[in-house]
């Protein structure tokens, strides 16, 4: 356990994927990492026929079923299934806004929301109506 530690302070990564070369302090960490390789999904839902390669994946997908919100807005009553859904939505209280358009310097609250708009940087119309085929950026 020492030297698994000793690994924290040093960066030392010795165990290396065979199939992207991805390099790992542990073992458990290189095995759970190939199941990207393998499709490998050893988390079954008890709830339908879903299956998951990592167990975290698999409790968020069970909240979808049980309704499960543990994570708290402390600044209102919201509660999120997952905490990177409650981080996104703190923002919307704090005004802040990290994900900045290196075009025009235009700040985003969401990383999605950026994406969104450097699109009309380029003028790309990725999206097209299915009934008459006029195109919009988003």
């Amino acid at each position: 356990d020492l030297i698994k530690h000793q690994r924290t302070h040093t960066g030392d990564k010795p165990y290396q994927c065979d199939q992207c070369e991805k390099v790992f302090s542990h073992n458990g960490n290189l095995r759970i990492h190939q199941r990207t390789h393998t499709g490998e999904k050893p988390y079954k839902c008890n709830h339908c026929s879903k299956a998951f390669s990592y167990k975290n994946n698999l409790i968020y997908h069970v909240r979808t079923h049980t309704g499960g919100k543990p994570y708290q807005c402390n600044q209102c009553d919201k509660a999120f299934s997952q905490v990177s859904d409650l981080i996104k939505h703190q923002r919307t209280h704090t005004g802040d806004k990290p994900y900045q358009c290196d075009q025009c310097e235009k700040v985003f609250s969401q990383n999605g929301s950026l994406t969104r708009h450097k699109i009309t940087h380029t003028g790309e119309k990725p999206y097209e109506c299915n009934q008459c085929s006029k195109a919009f950026s988003y």
